[in-house]
């Protein structure tokens, strides 16, 4: 059995980048940049006010001072080409260009006005209240880098240089294929013996979230249902996730039906609790197939650990961002590993301590679903109830 550290990296090993693709500035929230952006304007492009009120020499807009009004006002828009003469003042709003010869704005509030005259009651000096050209951005700044999340205020950011479109790396579609006979969907009537597919609407979730498109279908414990579900499966996707059918019962077929399709396992079985019955191979046209426990918490966890890696590779994340860390945390209740595998329990992360979410059998999906990390422990560790313990948070918190 691979050891967790060393599985992921086998995987990602063999995963590059996805194709870049250009799409529409209002369509890019969340995807990941396939290259560095550069300022195209500088930004703001001209000397601008940042308030409602008159533009001035500053030497002569004291307190105490009076000036005279110019009957033309610059507002917010096209610039007018105003000059302010040496004792004059010209009305402008925010935004405006500032007239040739104005090196202030004073506010609004800070003269009193009569007529076409302004008294200053309070001064203004060099500079207050312009916006100068390129104080924000310069033109050829470098803005954004390859790899960065594409967020409402990047968006902003962007839409602020004029810039329409921007490259990201193609989201990746994933195939998720559940199996058993035991397994009906959500909302029809079950007869004694079945259960509801949790796995299916979870994972296909999970690749949502992790930033993946996500197709389902569903094969009988039946080889050659379950080839015709996985050949339509590889022939539309850049990933098959399977989730049940990879372990050694009876009726698992997973494995040897991935040997007929000339699937290449480059592993199978992980040293993990929940998770040992974990496969990765490779289909001969390049599709990477991922085989998952069938258990809900089996699947969710080994999803979590090799398949997201691998989806946030393909939008282009750096490797350096790939696998989230471990964080300590101060363990609220003793908690221990009796097995020879690294166990992730469910756990509850409140203010810098942990406890235990609810039952950890691998079937038991209401403690995941009220679960906001997962708890490392290493075999046979045990931890008493104030001692640090190592967590991951991503995978259930839901960050990107």
């Amino acid at each position: 059995m691979l050891e967790e550290s060393e599985a992921r990296q086998r995987i990602l090993d063999t995963v590059e980048a996805g194709a870049v693709t250009w799409v529409p500035l209002e369509l890019a929230l969340d995807q990941v940049l396939a290259q560095d952006m550069t300022g195209a304007i500088d930004s703001p492009p001209f000397d601008n006010s940042s308030m409602d009120g008159y533009a001035v020499r500053a030497e002569e807009a004291q307190a105490g001072s009076a000036l005279r009004v110019r009957d033309e006002e610059q507002p917010a828009g096209l610039d007018l080409s105003l000059a302010c003469e040496s004792g004059e003042a010209i009305r402008i709003f925010t935004g405006a260009p500032i007239p040739r010869g104005a090196d202030a704005v004073i506010m609004q509030e800070d003269v009193i006005r009569e007529g076409n005259q302004v008294t200053i009651s309070e001064g203004v000096q060099v500079g207050e209240n312009i916006r100068r050209r390129g104080g924000d951005v310069c033109a050829g700044q470098t803005l954004l880098k390859r790899g960065d999340l594409v967020t409402p205020a990047r968006i902003g950011l962007l839409a602020s240089q004029g810039v329409p479109e921007i490259p990201v790396h193609a989201r990746p579609l994933i195939q998720i294929i559940t199996t058993g006979d035991e397994l009906v969907d959500p909302g029809a009537p079950l007869i004694p013996g079945e259960i509801y597919n949790s796995n299916s609407p979870m994972l296909q979730a999970l690749v949502s979230r992790s930033g993946g498109i996500a197709a389902t279908s569903h094969a009988l414990d039946d080889p050659t249902h379950l080839r015709e579900t996985m050949e339509r499966a590889f022939a539309a996707s850049d990933l098959v996730v399977i989730a049940g059918g990879v372990s050694v019962g009876d009726r698992d077929y997973v494995k040897e039906v991935l040997g007929e399709l000339g699937v290449e396992l480059n592993f199978w079985r992980v040293k993990l609790k929940p998770g040992k019955p974990f496969l990765f191979g490779r289909h001969p046209e390049g599709t990477h197939v991922f085989g998952l426990p069938g258990n809900p918490v089996s699947a969710f966890v080994t999803f979590s650990l090799f398949v997201r890696p691998v989806i946030r590779r393909l939008l282009g994340i750096p490797a350096v961002e790939l696998v989230e860390g471990l964080e300590k945390a101060v363990a609220a209740e003793d908690l221990s590993n009796r097995g020879n595998r690294p166990h992730y329990l469910r756990g509850i992360w409140e203010g810098g301590r942990v406890r235990l979410s609810g039952t950890q059998q691998s079937h038991a999906i209401f403690g995941l679903s009220k679960a906001n990390c997962l708890i490392r422990l290493e075999p046979e560790e045990r931890v008493s109830a104030g001692e640090t313990v190592l967590v991951r948070k991503d995978e259930v918190g839901g960050r990107r």
